[in-house]
């Protein structure tokens, strides 16, 4: 199973560290993936859920481990023209990762193609999906 750090949480939401480069590198090697939250801005890529926070480079976006939700449309135009593993969403049932993966909204079904979303938030069983991503996902290794 695909285990997923939700913008590099582990052992639950840590606000002041989430989607800091640091802390997702540091999950990577612990041996995750890892969602990352992607903005483009004046030709410079951030990280950061609500805001633009952090600059990163094409270089440390290329890390394989990633799943790249894109925040706006400039990074999905963008960032889908390369060979990473990035999707779009708002509030959609499913979509599809440029992976060939399908997103699934948390409490939705899916199958060995779909990744659990934060099965956290009700307690969802994540039986027969491809993958899961949550803050908790030290809690399935």
């Amino acid at each position: 199973m695909i285990l997923i750090a939700h913008r590099g949480n582990i052992n639950g939401p840590n606000i002041m560290d989430e989607n800091k480069p640091s802390y997702i590198e540091d999950a990577i090697d612990q041996g995750y993936d890892v969602e990352i939250d992607v903005w483009l801005l004046d030709g410079k890529y951030y990280l950061g859920h609500d805001e633009p926070s952090y600059v990163v480079g094409l270089e440390f976006l290329g890390m394989k481990s990633l799943w790249i939700h894109c925040k706006n449309y400039e990074a999905l135009q963008d960032l889908s023209q390369r060979d990473l593993n990035v999707f779009f969403h708002t509030d959609e049932d499913y979509v599809l990762t440029s992976k060939n993966y399908i997103w699934a909204y948390p409490g939705k079904l899916g199958n060995k193609h779909t990744i659990c979303v934060m099965p956290e938030w009700g307690d969802y069983s994540i039986d027969g999906f491809a993958g899961v991503c949550s803050d908790y996902i030290g809690d399935y290794k």
